[in-house]
């Protein structure tokens, strides 16, 4: 059995897991206070701690643990955000977001009472076919996810490029019309429509 501290400091982070978020599909540029800004819309953000994805590459797609003020803020901002799609930094990848789960906490403390035991199985076990079965498809789904990933960043990267050639159409746009103003060939075409122009 454990004992009482165990079991308060245990109930303490089942309490920190309920108002928690698990956000994903961040791009790699966003910050701890970039998520900070964007998620203090919603409530106060107590912290952000970052999961680390060891088996890909460093523009993978991030994934953070958001500890909100209460649950009920953290409930409330899965909800808008399953509703309404969320954009960080104006990367063209939507943000997703669902309740935190126990096992995505790095420092999270042994339950009171629970025994971990490891141990190499043998072929001549029942478990092992079982084991086996369960290995493979992990790196069928690692496969998949790889595949899915190359895709989005595909779309990612042409939809990045869309956003950017609308960026620099408006951009010549301004510059054009601004060249129209110093110049004075807005004023001339504005007398000679009988047109009054405002202050540029």
């Amino acid at each position: 059995m454990g004992t009482s501290s165990e079991e308060e400091e245990y109930n303490a982070f089942l309490e920190k897991v309920k108002r928690t978020i698990y956000v994903d599909n961040l791009a790699p540029q966003v910050t701890e206070s970039v998520m900070r800004t964007a998620f203090n819309q919603f409530g106060y953000v107590k912290s952000v701690q970052f999961i680390p994805v060891y088996l890909e590459p460093k523009n993978a797609p991030r994934a953070a643990l958001v500890e909100m003020d209460n649950p009920k803020q953290a409930a409330g901002i899965i909800d808008e955000m399953g509703k309404y799609p969320f954009m960080i930094l104006g990367m063209p990848r939507p943000v997703r977001s669902s309740a935190a789960r126990l096992e995505m906490f790095e420092d999270r403390p042994r339950k009171p009472g629970r025994k971990i035991i490891c141990r190499w199985l043998d072929p001549k076990e029942p478990e092992f076919e079982v084991a086996k079965k369960l290995k493979a498809a992990v790196r069928r789904h690692a496969a998949e996810a790889s595949t899915v990933l190359e895709e989005q960043r595909a779309e990612e990267e042409k939809l990045a490029n869309q956003q950017k050639d609308v960026l620099t159409a408006h951009h010549n746009k301004y510059e054009l019309l601004q060249a129209l103003f110093e110049d004075g060939s807005a004023q001339r075409l504005g007398r000679h429509y009988e047109m009054a122009l405002a202050d540029a």
